[in-house]
């Protein structure tokens, strides 16, 4: 039996007025997805515990069956993780977003945030900023004196470690639910530190603004990366080991740190795969191709897609459904397919994180819909696969016991 993790990052929603009041999941061309939900059990369930951070932080920790209640640090050392980071008694791993500010004739504090990704910005040109940023000559001794470094990482993602940190009553806000707000109230605050984080934000802010590469990106039309942004604050984190919980090895396929992050700190292989850039347009045959290599040797695979919840931070309709439609015919069918072909029995798990709304661009905390699919079976709820339907079926209440269902224990 081969167990199977279908993760669409933040594919449920809302009712969208543009889709006359559907939601991307009601509106998506998903018929191969809607035919195991009405093949199996559809139902719905609560990712993200009460008193918790709204996102995949918390929600995909609970997918893995661990418990934010007991686990959770934050965000950032889970990413530092992925990347091998060590962090000792008295470090705070945050993480460091390129950010895009309005290019406008105001102070700082009076300019919008315009994107949390720096539009998506490249790998080649995030790494070369965040690089130049912290060996520059006015940046460095701030970062220094603040005891912090910086690992570049994916895209616009990387990681800041400072040492004998206190984050204590810091509140750092995440910048991809604050999308065309006024900086000024978002910026850290809480405790002494928040100054710190800040004042390296502005200077961040005054270097890179007209760096030769975001001068370029300008002239191609392209956001520059003129920020700095920091959040997910925590502390070095500890997962229980999952092939022991559950009896099962294998890995886990993402384009995202967050999710080779959890792998790591469970037990479990991160599978990195060329062409995945945790967007709309990722290379899905490769992503398939390196679960189903897995699934050869292993008994379970978690498979994770960022675009629908990117596309939905960006307001990018069109790409979430895009993101939705391909999750089912380039992502569950071909999985489905290869394993009907080779002659294995498995059960699939199908759902989404945590909702994204694409009103707002920020995460949402209602129920989300998941599909429990065996094999073995041909009759279920007889229903498609969308939000309302899901709170037809069975109700989770804490979606850390979603995996033991997925197992059938």
């Amino acid at each position: 039996m081969k167990y199977i993790l279908v993760i669409g990052d933040g594919m449920a929603d809302d009712p969208v007025e543009e889709l006359g009041g559907k939601t991307p999941l009601e509106a998506a061309d998903k018929p191969f997805i809607d035919e195991l939900a009405r093949k199996g059990v559809l139902g719905a369930a609560k990712n993200c515990p009460a008193g918790f951070p709204v996102g995949s932080e918390t929600a995909i920790m609970s997918l893995f069956g661990c418990s934010p209640k007991l686990y959770y640090t934050g965000r950032a050392p889970i990413e530092a993780a992925a990347q091998g980071i060590a962090l000792v008694p008295g470090d705070a791993a945050y993480r460091c977003n390129m950010v895009c500010y309005e290019d406008a004739a105001v102070p700082m504090m009076e300019k919008r945030i315009l994107s949390h990704s720096a539009g998506s910005i490249e790998a080649e040109d995030s790494n070369a900023l965040v690089t130049d940023l912290f060996a520059h000559p006015d940046f460095a001794p701030l970062a220094e004196k603040a005891g912090m470094s910086v690992t570049p990482g994916s895209s616009f993602r990387h990681i800041a470690v400072q040492h004998n940190a206190d984050i204590q009553g810091l509140k750092l806000i995440p910048p991809h639910d604050h999308l065309k707000e006024v900086i000024g109230p978002l910026m850290p605050s809480g405790c002494e530190n928040a100054k710190v984080l800040t004042e390296l934000m502005v200077k961040a802010h005054e270097i890179l603004n007209h760096h030769p590469i975001n001068e370029r990106r300008r002239a191609e039309g392209k956001m520059p990366a003129n920020g700095i942004w920091f959040w997910a604050e925590g502390t070095a984190a500890q997962l229980p080991n999952f092939p022991e919980k559950y009896g099962h090895g294998g890995g886990v396929v993402s384009a995202v740190p967050l999710c080779h992050g959890i792998a790591q700190l469970v037990g479990l292989q991160p599978v990195h795969v060329a062409g995945a850039t945790g967007e709309w347009d990722t290379n899905y045959e490769n992503k398939v191709a390196a679960g189903l290599k897995l699934l050869e040797k292993d008994d379970f695979l978690a498979i994770h897609l960022e675009g629908p919840d990117e596309a939905t931070h960006n307001h990018d309709l069109p790409h979430k459904l895009d993101c939705i439609r391909d999750l089912s015919a380039r992502v569950v069918r071909p999985i489905h397919d290869a394993l009907r072909e080779r002659g294995e029995d498995f059960r699939m798990l199908i759902v989404s994180d945590h909702r994204t709304i694409m009103k707002t661009g920020a995460h949402g905390a209602a129920p989300v819909p998941f599909i429990l699919y065996d094999s073995r079976v041909e009759e279920g709820s007889g229903l498609s696969y969308t939000e309302e339907n899901g709170l037809k079926g069975p109700f989770v209440e804490d979606g850390v016991n979603l995996m033991s269902m997925l197992f059938d224990i």
